[in-house]
């Protein structure tokens, strides 16, 4: 929806030939007090809606996209596409990310699953102790629960 819907008397104050002029020259219209859409979206935001639009998506080793993934492939691809570039593996996502505690997780962080040292899976948290991920053969991109205490957080 565009600014000129969300605002339908701005038509009137406006006039119907200079409303019509910004749209043929493909100008923008800055209203004040509404961001523009692309803008009121974080980037994490982003990401976390694109990795939701590829529910159902077949889990496949060693895939980043487009129609097939693994999880840090599926965490890559979602950051890609909302304007962020991110390390090939979860533990090298892990290390470039910004880690913060489970108490101040926001929708859109990184979810790695660990044991030990070791970062063996990732996600993207969804809110509600939930988070989209791809996680082996045979199960399909989903919002799941976080089925462990063994995670950590990172904020891209």
């Amino acid at each position: 929806m565009t600014a000129l819907n969300r605002v339908p008397s701005l038509w009137t104050r406006a006039g119907t030939a200079s409303a019509l002029t910004i749209a043929a020259v493909g100008g923008s219209l800055v209203v004040p007090g509404l961001a523009p859409d692309a803008q009121a979206a974080t980037t994490a935001t982003k990401a976390l809606q694109v990795a939701a639009s590829k529910h159902g998506a077949p889990y496949k080793y060693g895939a980043t996209g487009p129609h097939r993934f693994d999880c840090s492939g599926l965490t890559l691809y979602s950051f890609k596409k909302a304007g962020k570039k991110l390390p090939r593996t979860a533990a090298a996502q892990y290390n470039k990310t910004h880690h913060v505690s489970a108490s101040h997780r926001k929708a859109g962080d990184l979810v790695f699953f660990h044991s030990g040292r070791s970062v063996y899976h990732v996600g993207i948290y969804a809110g509600g102790n939930m988070l989209w991920h791809s996680s082996k053969p045979g199960v399909p991109v989903r919002k799941a629960k976080i089925w462990t205490k063994s995670v950590a957080f990172g904020r891209v």
